[in-house]
């Protein structure tokens, strides 16, 4: 997969789960290449490009650990529930060393998740997980 099939897998996914959820889920989509010593942001979409690098390793938050502690497959996802604000609510690997972040920016995931609708918002972020896994993210350059 290339890096515009990625972007446009993962704005169709936001479509699809902001419908099903009847308001916007994550208003924050960030794909990054990470390294070891530096990130590099392939696509964004969201309502804070000129703060996002800046902001980017406290935002991690609780996922941070998760994200740097162990060795991931295309596909493999993790949430925090706790996640607010600026704090990213998941991550999704991409490709190897490449990972999808999402954020709502004003809501929690622990209140998103709270709502009964988030069950059914869900189908479509785990069928880009799927798609992930099958045909991952080759080339970004």
């Amino acid at each position: 997969m290339l890096i515009e099939d990625v972007t446009k897998l993962i704005r169709n996914c936001a479509e699809t789960m902001n419908s099903m959820y009847g308001s916007v889920v994550f208003d924050e989509w960030v794909v990054l290449s990470v390294t070891e010593d530096k990130a590099k942001v392939l696509n964004y979409a969201g309502p804070r490009k000129q703060d996002f690098i800046s902001n980017l390793k406290s935002d991690l938050g609780e996922l941070r650990p998760k994200l740097l502690a162990h060795e991931h497959n295309p596909g493999d996802f993790e949430f925090a529930r706790y996640a607010n604000g600026t704090s990213f609510e998941a991550f999704m690997v991409v490709g190897d060393g490449v990972f999808l972040l999402c954020n709502n920016t004003s809501e929690s995931m622990e209140r998103i998740a709270k709502d009964p609708r988030w069950l059914n918002a869900q189908i479509p972020f785990v069928e880009m997980a799927e798609n992930f896994r099958k045909n991952p993210l080759l080339d970004w350059s």
